[in-house]
């Protein structure tokens, strides 16, 4: 079904815009630039894709839509972008092109913006891009991660500290902004955690733990290259928790050696674990040498990790193997 619709003026009266509908977007020309701009929201709400869910997310984080104050009589309309990465800056100027098709232009070094009434009304329509104001908009699973990898390129650090504090972390002063942020997150099944800084208005928000960072990394990534690279340390550098048990006796007995830890109150040899299994399956290969060995429940340390801890007896297992497993000299 066509459906025309009535002339709209932009800036100047002779600038007519005809708008048909053909079950594919509206598209506006102008006698003037002879170029087509994607502006569905003068008569409807702007219509997401990649490009402008992106957009919206780097306008979010660092950029502006601004004009001038009413009382001055100079006018001008900006939108950009403040980063120093040009990487993000053309990614910003690449996509406002495949959306709007004008080119903003690049400073290196310093942002990447472009002057337009028409554009500026647009994206000022619904939404707002200050610091306390802008919002989160409705966005289906498939473009919300272009807008949650834009904000999070131009607003997150990564941290990799081995065995410390490895995480993703955002600021920010707007409290329903990073809660919606949050919420996002879970869309994609990654946790994270949100507190009040407790000296400032800022919220700060963090994605810990390896089954998160991998899933951020999976689902949402960064373009930006050394935060990309910063993700992949911090996930190359979680210990993998997981035993590789030997059958052979001789090597049964040396990974023993390495693992076990003596009690020094009785004759006991200690394993422990976080992982369950692991010591589930250490059992059951001791059993087959005749070594009987008991699992006790979990325990919470310090640090708010659950261990568990497999005991057995060092002349039963010494027994078993074949051999003095257990050795002084090694300090267990």
């Amino acid at each position: 079904m066509f459906c025309v619709y009535y002339k709209y003026l932009l800036r100047k009266p002779e600038r007519f815009i005809y708008c048909v509908f053909v079950g594919e977007p509206f598209t506006v020309l102008t006698a003037y630039t002879k170029k087509s701009y994607n502006l569905l929201s003068f008569f409807l709400k702007m219509k997401f894709d990649s490009n402008l869910a992106a957009i919206h997310g780097y306008l979010c984080a660092d950029g502006y839509v601004i004009r001038n104050p009413k009382i001055q009589k100079k006018k001008y309309y900006q939108i950009g972008l403040r980063n120093t990465n040009y990487g993000l800056l053309k990614d910003f100027q690449d996509k406002f092109f495949a959306h709007f098709g004008v080119k903003p232009k690049i400073r290196l070094g310093e942002r990447c913006n472009i002057g337009s009434k028409d554009l500026y009304f647009l994206l000022t329509k619904n939404y707002s891009y200050y610091c306390y104001e802008w919002n989160l908009p409705k966005l289906s699973k498939k473009f919300l991660k272009y807008w949650l990898r834009a904000f999070f390129d131009c607003e997150s650090w990564v941290e990799c500290q081995k065995a410390k504090s490895r995480l993703i972390g955002l600021e920010c002063a707007n409290k329903k902004g990073i809660i919606d942020v949050q919420k996002a997150l879970l869309k994609f099944d990654i946790k994270s955690r949100l507190k009040k800084r407790s000296n400032r208005e800022i919220y700060r928000l963090g994605i810990f733990g390896l089954n998160n960072l991998k899933r951020f990394q999976k689902y949402i990534g960064f373009l930006h290259v050394e935060k990309s690279k910063l993700l992949q340390e911090a996930i190359d550098s979680y210990v993998y928790h997981y035993w590789e048990i030997p059958l052979e006796k001789k090597k049964l007995a040396e990974f023993i050696q390495l693992k076990g830890r003596k009690k020094h109150d009785r004759n006991d040899i200690g394993f422990y674990s976080i992982k369950l299994c692991n010591l589930i399956k250490l059992k059951n290969i001791l059993k087959t040498y005749g070594v009987d060995s008991r699992i006790s429940g979990s325990q919470v340390n310090n640090h708010g990790s659950v261990n568990y801890s497999l005991m057995v007896n060092n002349i039963c297992l010494t027994e078993g193997l074949g051999s003095k497993v257990y050795n002084r000299e090694k300090g267990f």
